[in-house]
């Protein structure tokens, strides 16, 4: 498979009559963009802001991040099989407006979204501080079940990415990445000398909002799956999770996977990168058992020399981390783990639920427990008062009286990332 990214280099964002790009500028048609938007099922009302990075503006509650595109070669477009027809990705052109995000806030679904602060202390946790960020916030109608309300806001917020990227289509870019993989016995005969590494990706699959979807299909309804990596990168994943904001993998960070880059960087040079393997994190012990074995057979019979394998969420999901370790090292293929920790406020409680002695090599993302306080907004896009109700927020750590706010890194969207693309780590002492 060949993946061509093209970048649309963007400066300025604004509104206007028409949705185009001229030059390094986006101009959006904010009332035609809300129009069609409020045409989607069960929406109600829409509001569409911009966030450019340094302003005193606060995003709050987050859903989602997404990248605007647009397919201008190859099968298919937008998302397969959740904003259009299920299609074979991985192969032909993409342009991206490079720097640009779509960001989705609304009425919380269940208790854990985020916070994206565009200047000052926040800013330097999140790498959304850094896009040009277009926010949309969604309303969805009333009474629906917050399954319905959560799959509302998720197409509500693809669709509207996939209506921007359009912008894309016959702009100029200003560079590109490409990305190219033979199937293993190609790429193998290349490099016979060098290992074979995959990826094991792992994503929140335990319903109750906490899911992904590969080509639209929840990933706790299948078994462990394996995908070329240039699937992922081409809108074959998505997130449709509310887990904590800090380890959430957001639709952005899908299409931009710094591992899957890194691994491609290192490709033909030191490694023989082979695949991805996605695995859901399920809840029961039978569930974690059947999924973490079937992970460790394809890597095995992919004929992986080495393994890296990076978690999203923490909690229960550390065990599927260390299990798929375990039984991988035992076979004689070598693991890196990417995990972040929860070592509560003063760093010294225990950073993982679960451990094993073969997890020797270990990538850490940083404590989600770590706290940090936030300047006044200027802007405040959302509600403040959400952070009641996000993970590593309370009742009380917005302050009315002077505006700022107290949170554990938790609350902030990517601010500890397992597949990287963030500035948090830790100090060994």
């Amino acid at each position: 498979m060949r993946l061509e990214i093209q970048k649309v280099k963007i400066d300025t964002i604004e509104f206007g009559n028409e949705t185009n790009v001229s030059g390094s500028q986006l101009t959006i048609n904010k009332a035609a963009l809300i129009e069609k938007l409020k045409q989607l099922p069960n929406i109600k009302d829409i509001k569409i802001d911009l966030a450019m990075p340094g302003e005193k503006k606060r995003i709050i509650p987050v859903k989602d991040v997404i990248q605007p595109r647009v397919k201008v070669e190859g099968a298919g477009k937008g998302f397969p099989g959740v904003t259009s027809g299920i299609a074979q990705m991985g192969d032909g052109v993409v342009k991206a407006l490079d720097g640009v995000a779509l960001v989705t806030i609304g009425d919380i679904v269940g208790f854990q979204e985020g916070i994206i602060d565009m200047w000052g202390e926040g800013a330097k946790w999140t790498p959304f501080s850094k896009t040009k960020n277009i926010v949309v916030d969604i309303t969805p109608v009333t009474g629906l079940h917050p399954h319905e309300h959560e799959e509302t806001v998720r197409i509500a917020g693809l669709t509207a990415a996939e209506m921007i990227g359009e912008a894309a289509r016959d702009a100029v870019s200003s560079e590109s990445e490409v990305f190219e993989l033979g199937t293993i016995s190609e790429e193998t005969k290349k490099y016979p000398d060098l290992p074979k590494v995959a990826y094991v990706e792992m994503l929140i699959s335990q319903g109750l909002l906490h899911d992904g979807y590969i080509y639209g299909v929840n990933s706790g309804q299948i078994l462990p799956t394996y995908l070329h990596p240039n699937e992922e990168l081409d809108h074959a994943v998505i997130s449709g999770n509310c887990v904590a904001a800090c380890d959430k993998i957001t639709t952005y960070q899908h299409q931009n996977n710094a591992v899957i880059k890194e691994l491609y960087k290192l490709h033909g040079k030191e490694i023989n990168f082979i695949g991805i393997v996605l695995q859901p994190e399920l809840t029961t012990m039978d569930g974690k058992l059947i999924a973490t074995d079937y992970t460790a057979k394809l890597c095995k019979q992919l004929g992986a020399d080495g393994v890296i394998i990076s978690e999203e969420g923490y909690g229960n999901p550390d065990s599927d981390l260390v299990m798929i370790c375990e039984r991988l090292e035992k076979a004689g293929v070598k693991t890196v783990l990417i995990t972040d920790e929860c070592s509560g406020w003063d760093g010294t409680s225990q950073p993982l639920t679960d451990a094993k002695p073969e997890a020797v090599a270990v990538v850490s993302a940083g404590n989600v427990s770590h706290v940090v306080e936030l300047e006044k907004a200027d802007v405040i896009l959302g509600t403040p008062h959400a952070i009641a109700n996000i993970a590593g927020g309370w009742d009380g750590a917005y302050d009315e009286a002077t505006g700022t706010m107290k949170c554990e890194l938790n609350a902030i969207i990517g601010a500890t990332s397992e597949i990287g693309t963030h500035n948090a780590t830790v100090k060994l002492y």
